[in-house]
């Protein structure tokens, strides 16, 4: 008789809960709960939203109302994704390229001169800076940053023993 076989079934599928997965485990949950946060406002107005995106400068006009009706529901199912901890390759790859192209829009405006509200968090417009476009391009390269941690968790983690262990 195996040794394990006096452990209820709840034990034999404990995961070993270490720093490293603890901590991919907490990166994720801040990705997704950025994601969600970000999408909710721009799921209520989303005319306010298309305005945002139109003053980017970059879409063309016949790809700005779609834009500003898909995106945010993709930000929302993302984050929820990367929060419950379902279809992770995806989701992870998906919010990275998102905030990469985000960011990028970002600079490129900044470095255009242009100033932009980023319209990240909320559609309500605010008076925009050189500095609080600095500041949103920080912010937004730190997301990438954590973006880039959660995917080389997801695809390059070595597996713990207690997810690869066979059951008997």
């Amino acid at each position: 008789m195996p040794k394990n076989s006096t452990l209820k079934p709840s034990e034999k599928k404990k995961r070993v809960w270490n720093r490293k997965t603890l901590f991919f485990v907490c990166a994720r949950v801040l990705l997704g709960g950025i994601f969600v946060i970000a999408s909710l406002d721009k799921i209520s107005n989303p005319g306010a939203f298309a305005e945002i995106i139109h003053n980017y400068q970059i879409l063309p006009d016949a790809f700005i109302n779609l834009t500003a009706i898909i995106l945010p529901w993709l930000e929302l199912l993302l984050g929820l994704f990367l929060i419950i901890g379902i279809w992770l390759p995806g989701a992870a790859i998906l919010s990275t390229i998102l905030l990469v192209v985000f960011w990028g829009f970002l600079l490129l405006n900044l470095f255009r001169g242009v100033d932009v509200y980023c319209g990240c968090f909320s559609t309500a417009s605010e008076a925009v800076s050189a500095g609080s476009m600095k500041w949103y391009a920080l912010r937004d390269g730190i997301f990438v940053l954590l973006g880039f941690i959660v995917c080389f968790y997801v695809f390059f983690r070595k597996q713990n023993p207690a997810d690869s262990a066979p059951e008997h």
